[in-house]
């Protein structure tokens, strides 16, 4: 594992607020950017790899299942889920910052989603119009996010999108712990939040693709 980095004045003091990511104020760390070195080996990173392991073994299990609200696929969902905040506290903690976490984590919160689509679809367990939309939009986002790195548009994840995260999976592992209710209610706050997301970054990758022919 790569070494933590010595501590940068110039970077803001690590408060609960910033450690547990409510307070994400200032520029993103450099090491995080496009053209900064990968740096793979990191605390953060093996996190995110395991994660990423675990994502076909929820799927197997979870389509497996009888009903689908099993202990065992809410469980690995839960992990895989709340290890989306465990990386990003390795990372302010140990200052661990590359861009291959950058590309990394995004990529594996959205497999997770797609997964929990599946397995919900497929034992009943949420509204079928809304896991469709859904997957939909994630299925564009990978899209948007190809067509971005083509024009060399950095879309960086804004609010909506960042809030969106956690009524998403929080609806999937609601449903599949049997809390039918709140799994339905966090999945249209979810969706309402992504889709709102989805608007502002086609917005944004709009502006900023026909900026330099507009200051030409």
């Amino acid at each position: 594992m790569a070494n933590a980095p010595v501590d940068d004045p110039e970077r803001p003091r690590l408060t609960f607020r910033r450690l547990s990511g409510l307070d994400r104020s200032g520029p993103p760390p450099p090491e995080t950017l496009s053209g900064a070195p990968l740096r793979p080996w990191t605390i953060p990173n093996a996190i995110g790899y395991a994660r990423l392991a675990l994502i076909p073994v929820f799927l197997v299990v979870g389509l497996s299942d009888g009903d689908g609200r099993g202990l065992w696929p809410t469980l690995l969902y839960g992990i895989v889920g709340w290890g989306d905040y465990a990386d990003g506290i390795a990372a302010r903690v140990t200052r661990q910052y590359s861009r291959m976490g950058a590309l990394l984590d995004p990529i594996v919160d959205r497999m997770l989603v797609v997964s929990g689509v599946i397995v919900a679809w497929d034992h009943h367990l949420l509204p079928r119009w809304a896991l469709a939309l859904l997957a939909v939009r994630e299925l564009s986002m990978v899209a948007l996010g190809r067509l971005a790195l083509r024009r060399k548009v950095e879309l960086r994840i804004n609010w909506p999108g960042r809030v969106a995260v956690a009524p998403v999976m929080g609806s999937f592992f609601f449903a599949m712990a049997g809390v039918h209710w709140l799994g339905v209610a966090l999945l249209y706050i979810g969706l309402a939040l992504a889709l709102t997301a989805t608007a502002l970054y086609v917005r944004y990758g709009l502006q900023a693709a026909t900026r330099p022919s507009s200051t030409a």
